[in-house]
């Protein structure tokens, strides 16, 4: 995978507004579940590429090593040669210290060409050090704003859960609510009230007619005696009750 499309999401990604992206979202919960899928995938492809560009930074970095330690071999041998040629010429062998003076200079020549090999790969290793220092950063703040998404999203589910459980509570206390006429339980009171009222005219028309069946009888007792005293007029006798002395 590119470094520089690893450089692009991981930019897209750092500066997106978390907190203006939930007031546009039709399903906050779902957008955040999104964006933690997304950001933990792009941090594992962060994490492939930042240890791809490690290895190869440090393949770099023991080439140089290699080629710093062979130049100052070489340099090393091109010395030696060079005493010795030194030695041979000041006891008179001539064609010894030409030799040996030929060895240093080709002992040099080998110690120019590990030092340009060297100078040469110096540029790459700033360079990929440069890019592992940003991707470290870069994915260093992936993961903060990893760490705030779910944080966020474990919020908003606990709020979620909260309100839900509320409404569950709102909704129970109005269902048993006796003042509200459109209840259940005020239904059922109007109408045991009714049942209540019926009862009692019934035992008030009952009552009623008791006392006009007696108020009939009154009427019969006082019938009979009329009757008796005028039998006793006709009989010669008199009108008047026999009052007890």
């Amino acid at each position: 995978m590119a470094k520089q499309s690893i450089f692009g999401r991981i930019s897209t990604l750092m500066k997106a507004n978390i907190n203006a992206m939930l007031d546009s979202a039709e399903d906050p919960q779902k957008m955040l579940d999104q964006l933690v899928r997304d950001y933990s995938n792009n941090i594992a492809d962060a994490e492939s590429a930042i240890a791809e560009t490690i290895g190869n930074l440090r393949l770099l970095e023991r080439d140089h090593e290699e080629d710093v330690k062979s130049a100052t071999e070489w340099g090393s041998k091109a010395l030696a040669a060079s005493k010795k040629a030194d030695e041979l010429r000041t006891i008179g062998h001539t064609t010894d210290a030409d030799k040996f003076d030929n060895l240093a200079k080709i002992a040099l020549q080998r110690q120019i060409s590990e030092e340009n090999e060297a100078r040469a790969i110096a540029p790459a290793i700033a360079a990929q050090t440069e890019v592992v220092d940003k991707l470290k950063d870069g994915l260093n703040g992936m993961k903060g704003k990893l760490e705030e998404l779910r944080s966020k999203r474990s919020e908003l589910l606990a709020r979620a859960k909260s309100a839900e459980a509320q409404n569950k509570v709102h909704d129970a206390v109005k269902s048993i609510d006796v003042l509200d006429p459109t209840s259940e339980l005020g239904r059922f009171e109007d109408k045991v009230r009714r049942q209540e009222a019926l009862a009692s005219g019934k035992a008030e028309l009952a009552a009623s007619s008791l006392d006009a069946q007696f108020a009939s009888l009154d009427d019969v007792g006082e019938l009979t005696e009329v009757e008796a005293r005028l039998a006793a007029l006709k009989a010669g006798g008199t009108s008047a009750p026999a009052i007890e002395q």
